[in-house]
């Protein structure tokens, strides 16, 4: 690989996971798009899901007091099953399509998150159960579209986290799906040494650009933390359905 090539993936990596660090999201697909500039998906992805798993371990331990188990543990828990289910869609699957959908259901569960329970008392599903099953779609949805970030984060607001707990539990739940990318990807053959130095070069970037980071996080308050999380989580999901619009207007 060009040397170039590897100073702008690790350049990359050290301000998207700045941006992470603050809101709590957004790097990850930020730094998967610019990727996407240089390799292919097939090889993009799991890499993407190394780096990322460094960054939002690092997150995770910074936050480690405040991570919610109540909420991790039950995320954890289907996302190897639920991923098994979709690597060998990895290559065929329809991303752009996936994408649409996924930046309208975001859009929806930020600012209008009462028009998905369709009546229904969400009151009935337990926090850990409704958990679990935003882990399985993680799981299911990792593989094929490597950040998932936009698909979780909306779970994370209006159930009374501070914006330390926020970025620590959705961090650790989201390094447990990087994990679960990086084992199904391994079975599957993918050469992670054959790409060694270039991932240990963004794996450093990401832990810089994490600390550097969290320098910002600690001068905003909650309420400014959240009109910022909202802000970024709905340009994100714009982002997604402009792509899912693009590719089905050309189709």
């Amino acid at each position: 690989m060009e040397p170039t090539t590897v100073v702008i993936l690790c350049a990359a990596s050290l301000l998207t996971a700045g941006v992470s660090a603050v809101l709590g999201m957004a790097g990850g697909i930020m730094l998967l798009a610019v990727m996407l500039l240089f390799l292919e998906p097939a090889t993009a992805i799991p890499i993407h899901a190394l780096v990322q798993l460094t960054s939002n371990s690092s997150r995770a331990v910074i936050h480690r007091r405040v991570v919610r188990r109540d909420l991790l543990l039950p995320f954890l828990l289907l996302l190897l099953p639920a991923g098994a289910l979709t690597v060998p869609l990895v290559e065929v699957a329809p991303g752009d399509h996936l994408r649409l959908v996924i930046g309208l259901f975001t859009i929806v569960a930020t600012w209008k998150k009462e028009w998905l329970l369709l009546g229904f008392d969400p009151e009935r599903v337990g926090q850990r159960a409704r958990f679990a099953l935003v882990g399985a779609g993680a799981g299911a949805l990792g593989p094929i579209l490597g950040a998932t970030g936009p698909f979780i984060a909306p779970f994370f607001l209006g159930i009374g986290l501070t914006r330390t707990e926020l970025i620590g539990t959705k961090a650790a739940c989201q390094a447990g799906t990087h994990v679960a990318k990086m084992i199904l990807f391994g079975i599957a053959g993918f050469g992670f040494l054959e790409y060694g130095p270039l991932m240990a070069g963004m794996a450093a970037s990401v832990i810089a650009g994490t600390a550097l980071g969290t320098r910002v996080l600690h001068r905003l308050d909650d309420a400014r933390f959240t009109q910022l999380y909202k802000g970024a989580l709905t340009l994100i999901a714009l982002r997604l359905v402009w792509s899912g619009l693009s590719a089905l207007a050309i189709a």
